[in-house]
């Protein structure tokens, strides 16, 4: 698609996409009239103004919530299940375009990544349609014989997702699938980085024939006002976080006055470890695409990289390499493979990091600087002779950034690797299988990809351990968050005579 093609292309999608809050199936103004900017990364110019929801609007979000449940919860399984299967065939063909193209230009990614992420977010909605139907209970005696026992699942009740800017349309859907599979209504509080395409997916959802009411929308600069009463509001009943650590601690401790049911997926700083006996060319080959998905903002993305000292030298060579063979640049031009990232303090943020490295005697094998010019660019980066003690190995760097780090035995790189408070997922590079399973019964991830990239999946547990969360998106466990269980104990019918 040449320049003008595209230009065309954006002019006519921001014309058509929503700005408003949604409320009760319709967009409207903020009650205050306050709207807020959205800034295209990849030029630091203004891509459109929003909406900025405020306490009030959050207070008729929960009125309309909690006045939907009960007819919500009542409607049958199938009717809600058509409902996102619907959101999915508008998902990935009337809209499909659209998605993609907004997710690039208000997050940055390329328009090829971002593809990708409508079909992936959009399976989030076809596999919790085929869920809805299948949600059961048991009968059974209880071993003393004198009680039957029914247990019934039911809907927790009136559902605050809170989403974050990295994937808008997967965060969205993998929260909002199950939670309005299971009957439950929901309001849905996105960054103010990335609200457009919750926004357009909320007009997907009510296109698709979602009733009023059921699922609210919020974009809003005021987040801890937004947030803050919802949670304190007796009528609701889960809250579900993707997020930053320090931000999930909070939110427990607001959840906890009510005791809600949480589910938060939190920091992760994930070790993509390669042994001795590794397939090089395929470790190098799902590190670039592991590292630098989403240019490196994603919270199961490599963060750093632990490589057999017989083979750091030759790993760091090829990787830089590759890295250096990546095109920057704006995410809706053609070939363009890493885009921005989304914010200016994100690229900050990522700048400080790395300085603090080189500081501490790290050398860059390339990348390494700020470039000039508009948008918030930062290079590929791969750094060696890296400290482990520094912050870039401590810390989730988000961000197109590989330290790398030698180590000489199994027992070591285990040590490095679990010495963090974080635990979400881990990556292994070797041929030998007996490894593999040490490995799986002794890291303290909850997700761990063997001689692969990305393994994030509708179908599979998406989650981990220690302070990167609890709850798992996603699978056959991912709707298990959004149900409550009843026991219905009764007399056991008699069979003897």
């Amino acid at each position: 698609m040449d320049h003008t093609t595209i230009q065309e292309a954006v002019a006519d999608l921001l014309s058509r996409i929503p700005t408003g809050i949604f409320l009760n199936g319709e967009f409207t103004e903020s009650s205050s009239g306050e709207c807020f900017d959205v800034l295209n990364p990849a030029t630091g110019e203004v891509l459109a103004t929003v909406a900025s929801a405020t306490p009030e609007d959050a207070a008729a979000a929960m009125d309309q919530a909690a006045a939907a449940q009960l007819t919500w919860q009542f409607t049958s399984p199938r009717e809600r299940s058509e409902i996102l299967r619907r959101a999915f065939e508008l998902a990935t063909t009337t809209y499909r375009a659209d998605l993609a193209l907004l997710m690039t230009l208000e997050m940055g990614k390329p328009l090829a990544q971002a593809d990708a992420e409508v079909t992936y977010g959009a399976e989030f909605l076809r596999w919790f349609a085929e869920e809805a139907v299948r949600v059961r209970g048991d009968y059974f005696r209880v071993p003393e014989g004198h009680l039957q026992a029914v247990v019934v699942r039911r809907p927790v009740g009136p559902c605050l997702l809170i989403t974050p800017w990295n994937f808008p349309l997967a965060m969205a859907t993998r929260k909002a699938g199950p939670a309005l599979a299971a009957g439950n209504v929901a309001i849905l509080k996105p960054s103010k980085d990335t609200p457009l395409t919750s926004l357009f997916f909320a007009k997907i959802m009510a296109e698709a024939g979602l009733p009023a009411g059921v699922l609210s929308v919020l974009p809003s600069e005021r987040n801890r006002e937004i947030t803050g009463p919802l949670i304190q509001d007796p009528r609701l009943r889960k809250v579900s976080f993707t997020g930053s650590t320090p931000v999930g601690r909070a939110l427990l401790k607001e959840a906890a006055d009510n005791v809600l049911r949480t589910s938060m997926e939190l920091g992760g700083n994930a070790p993509f470890i390669v042994f001795e006996d590794a397939d090089l060319d395929a470790a190098v080959a799902a590190a670039l695409v592991t590292k630098m998905r989403n240019m490196g903002q994603a919270c199961n993305a490599s963060d750093h990289f632990l490589v057999h000292e017989s083979v750091s030298e030759e790993f760091g060579r090829r990787l830089a390499e590759a890295l250096e063979a990546q095109r920057v640049g704006d995410g809706t031009q053609e070939g363009v493979d890493i885009g921005p990232l989304v914010s200016a303090r994100q690229r900050d943020a990522i700048a400080a990091m790395v300085d603090g490295a080189l500081a501490a005697g790290a050398r860059a094998l390339t990348g390494g600087r700020v470039p000039e010019g508009p948008g918030f660019f930062y290079p590929p980066t791969v750094l060696v002779d890296v400290d482990p003690r520094t912050d870039i190995i401590r810390e989730e760097i988000f961000g197109p950034v590989a330290p790398i780090v030698p180590f000489s035995r199994e027992e070591e790189v285990i040590a490095l690797a679990n010495d963090d408070s974080v635990g979400l997922s881990a990556y292994v590079h070797t041929r030998d299988m007996n490894r593999v399973m040490r490995l799986a019964e002794r890291l303290e991830f909850g997700m761990i990809g063997v001689n692969s990239a990305t393994i994030s999946n509708a179908a599979a547990p998406f989650g981990g351990v220690k302070q990167s969360g609890m709850g798992r998106e996603g699978g056959k466990e991912g709707i298990e968050d959004y149900l409550e269980t009843v026991y219905v104990g009764m007399p056991a019918p008699s069979f003897l005579p």
